[in-house]
This record gives structure tokens, C-alpha cells and sequence, in this order.
């Protein structure tokens, strides 16, 4: 049998999930000598009974498993199981690892990969901030992992597909070949052009449900070595990630916000309990040793940004009234790009008046 079916069939096997797979795989020694052992052999096995060895029978029986690797074969889409020598070493080690995960596109190769997750109702600034920190992480060929959910997760591929050779992986609560949301269609094709992934634990077909998310979660929280939260409220799904980060052992980084702004509650009470407070992503290279500026992480400016830096210079050092007055942006607006800008260390306030820390 080929070793892809046989886990195809234990995951088609009612009631058994990840962790029993798990348990049964280095009981037994392969998902193939599972699937050849007796039910008398399989009761042997911590936490296996009666209801379980059944399942794994009826699975065995099932025209589902055949038919499942042929529709993947169809749509170019690989089956990394536990056993298969691309399965991602840190994903290995989690408590309950996906026992087949469905890969559209390329694992990345690279050896260091920082998890990036917030609220899909994200600010501007914080979209900002997320595209800037994966850009300067992807060109440091560190791998970004994400959810393709709207918001920050978006952002977050968005900055790694940005950069040349910038990889990212996209990890779904659906199938591979069900894109959710819509919207984030384009983006799946270029990160899996960009040779990234999109991928998941869930069969193909498998429409998006609430249920499916958490699991998604500890998926991007165990290909990475750390997890960054950017902005996110109290109840926020984001802070699921961060729980299983900090369950496995996994460095949590927590990006700070303004203490009335309800977005950043989330972020702030990580903060409070001992996240790694990132302003920029030097922060992750200190926190794990990567290096000083590995790959002179990026102060390119967009349009506004450059009009604003340029106005504060002109003043020398400028309060918000020269600046709103010289630009002609809202207060709402002009604010949120000042934030991005201090927080990258590009311009610092100081008494009231800002102060260009870079030329523009």
C-alpha cells in the first residue's frame, strides 16, 4: 500500500485524530503496519478501542481514500505525511501534528520561520506595519507563515511575496482547493508562484468552518519558531495562535498599540504577561540570534510617507499642527502614518514635535 493511502485512510477512520494517528504510527512503527495489525494488536495500543479499531476498519473498506489521492494527484496538489522526509522538522514536534498535510505549491526550505497573525478588522497603520515587517523578514529569507484570512494575515503575505525569492506558506481552516475568502483568490496564485504553499490538514472539498480554525492555528504556530501578534482585541482569534505558541514552547512577540484603542487590548494584555514587545522585525533577529540587520532590512517609504518625513525636515522639528497644515491630510490619517514611522524608528517624538531621524 502506498504510504500516502495509508494515511489517507487513518485520517478517514471516525474518532481518530492527530495525536491517536500519532500514538499508533510510533506504536507500530509506520501508518502501513497499522493498517495490517490485527484488531487484538491495535487494542494494544494506549487509548485504542473497540470504536476506534472499527473506524480504522471501515476506512480500510472505504472507496474514499483511492478516490481522495487520485483528485490530489489531479490537481497537483502533494500529501507530506509523517513519515516523508519533507514534513516540516518543527511541525514534527508539536503535541498533536497533522498526520497529512495537503500541499499546493513549495514547502520552503528555509531553516527560519516566524509566524504572523491579528485581527482581520486591522487599522491602516497596522496593515502598514505587517507588510513592512514580512517584506524585511522575507528578504532576510525568513519563511513568513500566516492564514490568507482578510487583514493582517493578508498583509503578511503580501510583504513576503513582495520580495525576490520571498517565501510564505498559507495555512487553511478548508481544503487547499477551496480559497477562503475569496478575495485572497489572486494572492494564493502568486504565493504558490512565488513558490510558497498553500496548505492544510483538512480533505479537499472541505468547505471553511469556525470549528476548523483553531486547528489552522497550531498549524501556523508549529512551522514557526516564533509568533508575532500585531493587533488584535480581547476575544480576538489571533490570541488562539499565541496560546499555542506559548504551550510549545514557541516565542511570543506582541507588536504595542494605543492603550484606547480596543484593537489593541489583545496585544497589550500579551505584553502584560511577558510577550517579546516588537517594534520592528530586529527585534526577532535579537530574540533568536539571527544576526545584526542579516539582510539590511528595508527603509524604502511610500509616497506619503516620504511627504511627511520631507515636511518634518523642512521644520526641522515639527508639531502635528505644521504638519496637517503643509500636507493637507486628515488628523486621523496623518497620525496613523506617524505611528508606522516611529515605530520602524524612522522619526521620534520628542516634547510634542517630531523629529526626522532619516533623510527622504
Amino acid at each position: 500500500m502506498d504510504i500516502s493511502l495509508a494515511y489517507l485512510t487513518l485520517n478517514h477512520a471516525k474518532g481518530l485524530g492527530p495525536r491517536k494517528i500519532k500514538t499508533l504510527v510510533e506504536t507500530l512503527g509506520s501508518a502501513k503496519a497499522v493498517l495490517e495489525s490485527s484488531p487484538e494488536t491495535l487494542a494494544t495500543v494506549e487509548g485504542i478501542g473497540p470504536v476506534i479499531i472499527k473506524a480504522i476498519q471501515e476506512a480500510k473498506q472505504s472507496d474514499w481514500t483511492k478516490q481522495e489521492l487520485e483528485r490530489a494527484h489531479k490537481l497537483g496538489v502533494a500529501l507530506i505525511h509523517l513519515e516523508h522526509p519533507s514534513y516540516p522538522e518543527l511541525l514534527k514536534h508539536i503535541y498533536d501534528p497533522p498526520s497529512l498535510l495537503y500541499v499546493h505549491g513549495d514547502l520552503p526550505q528555509y531553516s527560519k520561520a516566524i509566524g504572523i497573525v491579528g485581527t482581520r478588522d486591522a487599522s491602516q497603520h497596522a496593515l502598514y506595519f505587517t507588510k513592512q515587517l514580512a517584506t524585511d523578514l522575507a528578504k532576510a529569507k525568513v519563511t513568513v507563515t500566516s492564514g490568507l484570512a482578510l487583514g493582517i494575515d493578508t498583509a503578511a503575505h503580501q510583504g513576503a511575496v513582495s520580495v525576490e525569492n520571498g517565501q510564505t506558506i498559507a495555512v487553511l481552516g478548508s481544503g487547499v482547493d477551496i480559497i477562503y475568502p475569496r478575495q485572497n483568490q489572486k494572492l494564493a496564485e502568486r504565493i504558490i508562484e512565488s513558490h510558497g504553499a498553500i496548505i492544510s490538514e483538512y480533505p479537499l472539498q472541505t468547505q471553511p468552518s469556525p470549528t476548523n480554525f483553531p486547528g489552522r492555528n497550531r498549524i501556523i504556530n508549529g512551522l514557526s519558531q516564533g509568533v508575532v501578534v500585531v493587533e488584535a482585541g480581547e476575544k480576538s482569534g489571533a490570541l488562539i495562535t499565541s496560546d499555542y505558541a506559548l504551550e510549545e514552547g514557541r516565542t511570543v512577540f506582541a507588536v504595542p498599540g494605543r492603550i484606547s484603542d480596543p484593537k489593541s487590548k489583545g496585544t497589550l494584555s500579551l505584553l502584560k504577561q511577558g510577550a517579546v514587545l516588537l517594534e520592528s522585525a530586529q527585534d526577532i533577529f535579537n530574540e533568536f540570534s539571527w544576526g545584526q540587520n542579516p539582510s539590511e532590512p528595508s527603509i524604502e517609504l511610500s509616497t506619503q510617507d516620504s511627504v511627511i518625513v520631507k515636511a518634518i525636515q523642512k521644520h526641522e522639528s515639527a508639531l502635528l499642527d505644521d504638519l496637517q497644515s503643509s500636507i493637507g491630510i486628515s488628523t486621523s490619517e496623518l497620525v496613523s502614518h506617524l505611528m508606522m514611522l516611529e515605530l520602524r524608528g524612522l522619526i521620534k517624538c520628542a516634547g510634542g514635535r517630531y523629529i526626522a531621524l532619516i533623510k527622504a
